[in-house]
């Protein structure tokens, strides 16, 4: 479960807190405040108050700004509400999803692939999304950039054979930007190091993230940085968004964007079609579309796989190929994702 309260970057003493900080702190976090600005009284019985004290609801009002008013059936909005549903027990729907603690190598260090070393950055997320796969991984305890990153990085020196490095969390871009410069001023010591990953949500639900000093920061790294953003629909790119993400590209960031299939916000061939072709107007490539790992609390947003194979099919036979991301599946052990 996502615990961590606010962004964990600071500003220093006296500065006034960056805009995207202020945004994140003026986040609703309050179900029936949400339902109130959206005039959706009436899903007010729906929400579950024992999922919502386990896994808070947390969403940038640029966000909500987003969501149609009065359409209790918004795509954005069934991505954040905490609705009774979570409550049920469903087999096959576990605490650890896709095996990330069976892979730990370290406080925050996730070795699963060949080649690569993934670190949960921090278990800050400026939107707590309700089918989330790490809602309930132990953030407390694991956290790559506790202790200036040093125990992720004494592990990358002693691994030569990896080549990636991939930033994840919770979202590596909570950090402040002096935080993630930290960890790459030591990361470029290691001359096997030639990939730089962020996986990270905030270009989208925060796109006010995207500042000068991030840029900065992006702009000076010594090795090609591939950025993976996460939009589910179309809806959720804005003008804001697009504007982000042209800066991202500005400063030579490759952009990749993995979807999660979710029922009832994008199990669509017109939703699907549509968020693959505002991706590609704001620069993005689709890459993956990710059936939902079965993690407590989300069965109700799986898509059988013979339905998502079905959407993929038909968005492959009205799309070029560019444009139609992979369905896959993470399975705990697999040297890879699964393509289906």
């Amino acid at each position: 479960m996502i615990t961590a309260p606010a962004p964990t970057s600071q500003p220093a003493p006296g500065a006034a807190p960056a805009r995207w900080q202020q945004l994140w702190r003026e986040a609703v976090r309050d179900p029936a405040e949400l339902l109130a600005l959206l005039g959706l009284p009436e899903l007010a019985g729906r929400v579950s108050a024992s999922a919502e004290a386990q896994f808070p609801l947390r969403v940038p009002r640029g966000f909500v700004a987003r969501m149609r008013p009065g359409d209790p059936h918004d795509p954005l909005l069934r991505q954040v509400l905490p609705l009774d549903e979570e409550d049920r027990l469903v087999p096959g729907f576990g605490l650890d999803a896709v095996g990330d603690l069976a892979a730990g190598a370290g406080t925050g260090v996730i070795h699963k692939y060949e080649g690569r070393v993934l670190l949960v950055a921090t278990g800050s997320c400026a939107v707590h999304c309700r089918y989330c796969f790490r809602r309930h991984y132990p953030y407390a305890e694991q956290t790559a950039a506790a202790g200036g990153w040093r125990e992720a990085l004494d592990y990358l020196a002693g691994a030569p054979d990896v080549r990636e490095v991939l930033l994840s969390g919770g979202d590596p871009l909570s950090l402040s930007t002096a935080k993630l410069a930290e960890f790459t001023r030591e990361l470029a010591k290691l001359p096997h190091i030639r990939r730089l990953r962020l996986h990270t949500r905030l270009p989208v639900v925060l796109p006010e993230r995207v500042d000068a000093e991030l840029m900065a920061w992006l702009g000076g790294l010594p090795w090609p940085v591939l950025m993976v953003v996460h939009a589910n629909h179309g809806n959720e790119i804005d003008p804001g968004v697009a504007a982000a993400l042209a800066r991202l590209r500005g400063a030579g960031v490759h952009l990749l964007n993995q979807a999660v299939l979710l029922r009832g916000v994008n199990d669509g061939v017109e939703a699907l079609a549509d968020l693959s072709a505002r991706l590609f107007e704001a620069g993005v490539l689709p890459y993956y579309l990710h059936q939902l790992d079965r993690v407590a609390g989300t069965a109700h947003f799986e898509v059988p796989d013979e339905q998502a194979r079905a959407l993929v099919a038909a968005l492959a036979a009205r799309l070029p190929g560019y444009l139609v991301p992979r369905l896959v599946r993470e399975e705990p052990g697999a040297p890879s994702k699964t393509p289906l």
